[in-house]
């Protein structure tokens, strides 16, 4: 027992660094299980917790827990006086305020808040202060073996409201997340980061708990000696760090060159302009001489590069104001109003002619004709270009399908403003074992994080296989007026993230160069559905949703046998309830990193069998080179890039050769 005791210190177990609970006493206890549930913290009644939390009156008893403890202190009294923190009779009030973690950043609160100015003693951190006066709003420092967090008022009722990055300052005292997710996806988009080193940016983005990235092909839709060369390292670092890579492709736009090289077939609004809308130069699918010539540029790009999946995206028409607005309405070409009229009996474009008959002001049951056409075209060109991907897989059958969709079930009026219709492409989607990533719509940015769960329920009305939905976050500034920040990030950004991990069985993120430098380190503690707590002096009890790293230092055993996924710094867990505990002997040899969905592992004397799945091809990071790769009891020769194993989509058993 004196020797395991001594391996759980070594480890980390003890102590406050991994701390996983919190109790409040007289604090909010739904606002701090908020703020603090976002990174994966429950909360414990029997006494445990590793964080303690009280308005400052009424525990004073401190600083003495502060000794073994996170000590959280909401405004002035006698806790925080016994660590020298002194309310004045002066007060001020709070609408603005500068933290250290962002100090560009605009914090402003929604509702101003009268707090005693309060003297912090030397020896305290300050993280935040109001604005314009300077005086110390949030501060902290480490005692002992525990820290005191110190607020000059409570966090507000959600814990978004006032100071986004308390999250940030708990690490700055100690605290490390226990438990971190290793499967985010996220946008890329090379023309954001054309100076950046490709191995610095792969590295960062698994160890921000990325497995797969979606990068932006239009870019490359036509050979480009430059382009090309970047991408294609982009493709290879990502490997290198057990990260997939999909092709994003955003049809109707193509490229900037096919757009120059073919004005016959672009797209036209209902005001008769060429449809150049936003970013996006939208191109006419329906012309049977444009799609043909698209979909050669699609197949030659999926083989030009050495993808592992797909992301057909937003697949359907301008723009969000609908009909009301002429100049972004499509598809106006001639080859769609032809069809129509065949159809209908009348020129959709009449819709527009206020003089017209079929005029959509004095008509709506013409314009009603219209819109459930364009709906059903959307879906059909879903179907076309899901087929044309389908038909790359004689060449790469490992090629994996995501449908990036945006959501027209919370927001009904979607469908007629962008003729998307999930209900009807979700069958398409289904039948080809294809992901639905849910595009979390622009009018929604505004409210909180519970709209993901209300989300994802009317999605189960359409399917009850979890893992086949996917949500879309946009990490973007927002065009409604928002507190505190204009973009999410602090703590509301991880109530974001954790509230969809736990209602989705996927979460993208929009996109990776979007996300505060700030948040970095704790988003892939937010995205774990992975609730770690301690159940022994020397034994940690996970209960993860999807495959999930835990911090851990030494040789482990999960759920009572040697295990050999591990790095220096985490354990890779699979999904269920699982313990871990110090091993005393060590595997033949660790795979450092697994991109793919572990089911089971055996270690013997001199191998390692690892059973898995994967809907593209799996990657393998072995500390040691192996001596040999079996799969399916057969010698394995497929692909390894520099300590990189390339392993086969679907469900398989590899075995690692010491």
């Amino acid at each position: 027992m004196v020797i395991r005791r001594l391996l759980a210190l070594l480890v980390g177990l003890s102590g406050l660094a991994h701390a996983t609970t919190f109790e409040t006493r007289g604090a909010d206890s739904k606002t701090w299980a908020a703020i603090l549930g976002s990174v994966g913290f429950t909360e414990a009644h029997d006494g445990s917790a590793g964080i303690v939390i009280a308005p400052a009156e009424r525990l004073p008893e401190a600083a003495a827990l502060a000794q073994w403890h996170i000590v959280i202190l909401e405004g002035s009294g006698a806790g925080a006086a016994a660590f020298g923190i002194s309310a004045k009779s002066e007060t001020i009030k709070v609408r603005q305020i500068e933290d250290e973690h962002a100090p560009k950043m605009q914090i402003i609160w929604e509702s101003p808040v009268d707090v005693p100015r309060a003297e912090i003693p030397a020896d305290f951190q300050i993280f935040a202060k109001e604005k314009w006066t300077g005086a110390p709003l949030v501060a902290g420092k480490r005692i002992g073996h525990g820290a005191v967090l110190w607020l000059a008022t409570d966090p507000g009722a959600t814990g978004i409201e006032r100071f986004p990055y308390l999250l940030q300052a708990l690490q700055d005292l100690g605290w490390s997340p226990a438990a971190e997710s290793v499967n985010l996806w996220a946008f890329f988009d090379s023309a954001y980061r054309v100076r950046a080193d490709p191995e610095y940016l792969a590295h960062w983005w698994r160890r921000a708990g990325i497995s797969v990235l979606h990068a932006a092909a239009w870019h490359n839709m036509e050979p480009d000696a430059g382009r090309d060369e970047y991408l294609a390292k982009v493709i290879t670092a990502c490997h290198h760090n057990a990260i997939s890579v999909y092709a994003w492709l955003e049809l109707p736009h193509v490229s900037e060159a096919f757009w120059d090289a073919h004005p016959e077939w672009r797209e036209k609004t209902a005001a008769g302009q060429d449809a150049q809308l936003d970013w996006r130069k939208l191109m006419n699918l329906e012309n049977p001489q444009c799609r043909a010539a698209v979909a050669t540029l699609v197949q030659k790009l999926l083989a030009r590069f050495d993808w592992d999946g797909v992301n057909l995206a937003e697949l359907y028409f301008e723009s969000l104001e609908g009909a009301s607005n002429p100049a972004r309405f499509t598809p106006m070409n001639n080859d769609v109003r032809a069809e129509f009229q065949q159809a209908n009996g009348f020129d959709p474009k009449l819709l527009f002619d206020a003089a017209s008959a079929y005029a959509a002001a004095s008509h709506p049951e013409a314009l009603r004709k219209f819109l459930d056409f364009r709906a059903a075209l959307a879906t059909r060109m879903q179907q076309q270009w899901l087929d044309v991907v389908a038909g790359t897989r004689a060449q790469k059958p490992y090629l994996d399908t995501v449908v990036t969709h945006i959501d027209d079930r919370f927001d009904t009026g979607i469908r007629d403003e962008l003729g998307a219709d999930v209900a009807k492409t979700l069958p398409l989607i289904t039948a080809r074992r294809a992901t639905l990533l849910v595009e979390d719509p622009a009018p929604l940015w505004a409210l909180g994080p519970e709209r993901y769960a209300k989300l994802a329920a009317k999605y189960r009305e359409l399917t009850s296989d979890r893992n086949k939905l996917a949500v879309d976050i946009n990490i973007v500034e927002r065009y409604q007026d928002v507190y505190p920040t204009k973009k999410q990030t602090g703590v509301e950004l991880f109530e974001l993230l954790h509230q969809a991990a736990v209602s989705f069985g996927q979460v993208a993120l929009y996109f990776e160069n979007s996300l505060e430098k700030q948040d970095l380190g704790l988003v892939p503690a937010a995205a774990a559905n992975a609730p770690v707590t301690e159940c022994g002096p020397d034994q940690l009890q996970v209960d993860a949703a999807a495959t999930t790293r835990v911090r851990w230092s030494g040789p482990v055993t999960l759920d009572g046998k040697i295990w050999p996924l591990q790095d220096a710094q985490f354990v890779l867990v699979p999904a269920g309830k699982h313990t871990l505990a110090p091993a005393f002997e060590k595997p033949p040899l660790t795979i450092g990193d697994f991109n793919g969905e572990i089911r089971s592992v055996l270690v013997s004397k001199d191998r390692i069998d690892v059973s898995y799945q994967s809907h593209t091809r799996a990657i393998a990071i072995p500390s040691l080179a192996a001596s040999g790769i079996e799969v399916d009891g057969e010698r394995y020769v497929g692909e390894q890039q520099e300590g990189a194993v390339m392993l086969p989509a679907g469900q398989h058993l590899v075995s690692f050769l010491q």
